[in-house]
């Protein structure tokens, strides 16, 4: 039997954009971080490693597609990973999706190889880990689970994406503190309230040479 293996032309890539925001106090994607904005930031992030790359939210202005969720009423970010998998299911080439957070702009370079190594079986799930906790919206997803997502969607109260991830094959991908001028860097660092802004304002500046 032969190895199954994935590379970049099977995977397409959407920042999960659609979120409240609710301790930002406004849209994350337009938050400016040093001369950019974060969706910029993580769309120039992501688009090396995929095929093709598309926003999960209502709206986006970085000339990119828009893929809103198909699953009225804000289910969470579940609801933004079955829009992904639909969107990437229309994509005749591509098998994956990968998801990625807007508020993440420091997540790693190489995250889209490192999950893709870790799957072994076509309907397998990888997941990124660091400093031991598992940062599961930062996954990549079999484009054949959106019917089932889109039914446990409808009757999961919770919506938890760790008890989606319960219900099937998952990897799970560890990946290392990145260093910096000023010390060790978590890479899934998320940006939720204006002091975390402020915090990342300081890793941009230690990550420039």
């Amino acid at each position: 039997m032969a190895e199954f293996s994935l590379d970049g032309s099977d995977i397409a890539g959407v920042v999960l954009a659609g979120g409240r925001s609710q301790r930002m106090g406004r849209d994350k994607s337009g938050v400016i971080l040093g001369p950019q904005s974060l969706l910029r930031h993580v769309l120039a992030r992501l688009a090396p490693q995929v095929f093709s790359v598309a926003v999960n939210a209502d709206a986006a202005s970085e000339n990119v597609p828009v893929v809103p969720d198909h699953i009225a009423g804000k289910a969470g970010p579940m609801a933004g990973i079955h829009a992904a998998m639909v969107y990437a299911a229309g994509i005749p080439s591509v098998s994956h999706v990968v998801t990625v957070s807007v508020d993440c702009p420091f997540f790693p370079a190489d995250l889209v190889v490192r999950l893709a190594a870790a799957i072994e079986r076509p309907s397998q799930i990888a997941i990124a880990a660091s400093e031991g906790r598992s940062h599961p919206v930062f996954g990549l997803w079999p484009v054949t689970l959106a019917a089932d997502l889109e039914a446990w969607i409808a009757t999961d109260e919770k919506r938890r994406v760790r008890d989606f991830l319960l219900r099937h094959d998952v990897t799970e991908v560890a990946f290392p503190l990145h260093p910096t001028r000023a010390s060790l860097l978590d890479p899934f660092f998320n940006i939720n309230t204006p002091d975390d802004l402020v915090e990342a304002e300081r890793w941009l500046e230690a990550l420039r040479t």
